[in-house]
């Protein structure tokens, strides 16, 4: 059986997460990290993000800050892409901000019981 060190389950389980936000739809580091079980690991969902990038299937750009900024941008290789992404999907991004926030946010607390 092979070993998984604590952060790489954990990192796992978000992107298994992730993958079920629905196109058309955000969530929150924090609320991933407190649908998990860790209330207080936002920081840690987005180390996680920001390592998915040989996961093609985990939808990052769909996961933003509490307030609905795009912080993980300046990872998708140019400063547009994530945006980009977001408005193919139908969400509209005005100053990098995710607008109107409450109407796309997708809460895994509720949607995944």
């Amino acid at each position: 059986m092979e070993y998984k060190p604590k952060t790489k389950l954990f990192f796992d389980d978000v992107y298994d997460v992730v993958r079920q936000i629905p196109a058309g739809r955000v969530t929150s580091y924090g609320a991933i990290g407190s649908f998990l079980g860790s209330k207080r690991s936002a920081r840690m969902v987005g180390w996680a993000m920001n390592a998915c990038h040989s996961h093609p299937d985990v939808p990052a750009h769909r996961v933003i800050n509490h307030s609905g900024l795009l912080t993980g941008k300046h990872f998708f290789g140019s400063p547009t892409a994530m945006q980009e992404l977001l408005e193919k999907e139908g969400i509209t991004v005005i100053n990098d901000r995710v607008t109107p926030f409450k109407q796309f946010f997708w809460d895994p607390a509720q949607e995944l019981l």
